[in-house]
């Protein structure tokens, strides 16, 4: 069986991809995205109002043409994180979520994962990636590591401690993950 895979994305569509970023979000294996108990015009709310902002964007990640993965992408300078570090120009803060599956395919989070940090450095304004994942959860953890991503330090995020992360182009180049650019 191959693992090619053709990954694309596409800006979220508040109205038209409510209803399944709802089951996404709401998944119990979601939890850290912190919507579980968000309703479908909750979510079509919240992609309304990253829609609207100028300094976050969210994709929807279609593999082989089916929609399997949630990418944001935002200026850490206009969010959360402005005063909690010293944010360089070329930083860039990404979320990723992969849909929820009763049938995993092996390999396939590593790829999605690759495939939004690709999306993410594709602006060659990017010199460094931030992520900000909950220090409770380690499955990401494991998955940032093995992308090239550093621990910084915790902070402290509103209702979450964040194990505060950074990757720079070349770390993730030379991670399992990375590959050619």
């Amino acid at each position: 069986m191959s693992t090619a895979t053709t990954t694309t994305f596409v800006p979220v569509d508040p109205d038209a991809d409510a209803a399944l970023l709802h089951a996404w979000v709401t998944h119990p294996r979601s939890v850290y995205w912190q919507m579980q108990d968000a309703t479908v015009e909750d979510v079509r709310t919240e992609y309304a109002r990253i829609a609207a902002d100028p300094h976050h964007r969210a994709f929807l990640g279609h593999v082989d043409g089916r929609p399997a993965l949630l990418a944001e992408v935002y200026d850490p300078a206009h969010s959360e994180l402005a005063g909690v570090y010293d944010v360089l120009p070329g930083d860039r803060g990404m979320h990723v979520l992969v849909a929820p599956t009763d049938t995993p395919v092996h390999g396939f989070t590593d790829r999605a994962f690759a495939a939004v940090m690709r999306l993410v450095l594709d602006d060659p304004a990017v010199a460094r990636v931030v992520v900000e994942p909950d220090v409770r959860n380690a499955g990401i953890a494991l998955k940032n590591a093995k992308a090239g991503f550093v621990v910084d330090r915790a902070v402290e995020l509103g209702v979450k401690r964040a194990a505060l992360s950074f990757c720079t182009r070349e770390q993730f180049a030379a991670s399992p993950l990375g590959g050619d650019l």
